[in-house]
């Protein structure tokens, strides 16, 4: 399992560890003043400065020898802040993982605090200018969140039941949309997104710039050869280029060392020729997340 479920999740997966979603946490941490301080400047956060540098040109900036190495250090250490002082307006100590869909309707059937609250996903409207409802948060966050109208849907029942809950995740990985749950701060857990590459800004800091913003899954897509049918719909639903088909077998291939585990694969495939089996037993990808 990650680092972060041996610090984090008392001997199991920091995402289920009940802890992390509880009131007295938040109150420990004085959650409702700094997400109050995060979510009024959250705009900032994707131009923020990293060691004086702005993030416009960041790609470029990272590959460089000396610099982009000591940008890295710095970006690393402000997402997975677990300090006192850490700064609320870089969103300091903010970062997720990708989990199967199941695992999302755990956390919000039982684990997540409530009121729960759906709202504007920042990640579309600041990079698409679409306003989508997509985002659960709950517990200390959702308070937050309800303040602020600009994150507020119209026309759409903003607080949620946890039956209401589950039915909008599972509403959502049917539209093919990875399941990520976030830190906010670490260890405090009060989100669930549903979104896709390129639009999620964690999964494209992830993806485009190799920032741990979110974790690979605790598992990895497998592939039954006497069920596949080479029917491709995995193919077009795996977001990360993990899948492919091969005209010479006439059915699909999986990259596990590319595959982010979010079970979106599996779910599309009409054969249960595909399944996700935990990453830790998978030869080569041991801690690999």
């Amino acid at each position: 399992m990650c680092q972060w479920c041996m610090k984090h999740g008392a001997g199991g997966k920091w995402y289920l560890n009940a802890r992390n979603y509880s009131n007295e946490l938040a109150e420990d941490m004085n959650l409702e003043a700094y997400l109050t301080e995060q979510w009024m400047n959250f705009e900032t956060v994707y131009i923020r400065k990293i060691m004086g540098f702005s993030s416009i040109g960041l790609g470029y900036k990272l590959k460089m020898p000396i610099i982009g190495r000591l940008l890295r250090w710095q970006a690393e250490n402000m997402i997975h802040s677990e300090s006192p002082n850490r700064n609320p307006v870089r969103a300091d100590g903010h970062f997720g993982q990708v989990i199967p869909v199941e695992e999302a309707k755990i956390i919000l059937s039982s684990l997540a605090a409530e009121p729960i609250i759906q709202n504007y996903c920042m990640c579309r409207m600041m990079q698409r200018g679409v306003k989508d409802v997509c985002c659960i948060n709950f517990g200390a966050l959702s308070g937050v969140i309800e303040k602020l109208p600009r994150f507020i849907p119209k026309d759409t029942r903003v607080r949620l039941g946890r039956e209401e809950a589950v039915a909008a995740v599972e509403e959502q990985n049917r539209k093919g949309r990875v399941a990520t749950v976030w830190f906010q701060p670490v260890p405090y857990v009060n989100a669930i997104c549903s979104c896709e590459v390129p639009q999620c800004g964690g999964l494209r800091l992830r993806n485009d710039f190799g920032l741990n913003t979110v974790y690979k899954a605790e598992y990895v897509a497998d592939t039954n050869p006497d069920l596949c049918q080479g029917c491709k719909a995995c193919v077009a639903q795996c977001q990360f280029s993990a899948i492919r088909y091969s005209p010479t077998l006439k059915r699909v291939l999986v990259d596990q060392a590319k595959c982010f585990g979010c079970g979106l694969c599996r779910d599309a495939c009409r054969f249960g020729a595909l399944k996700l089996v935990p990453r830790e037993e998978v030869p080569g990808l041991i801690g690999r997340y």
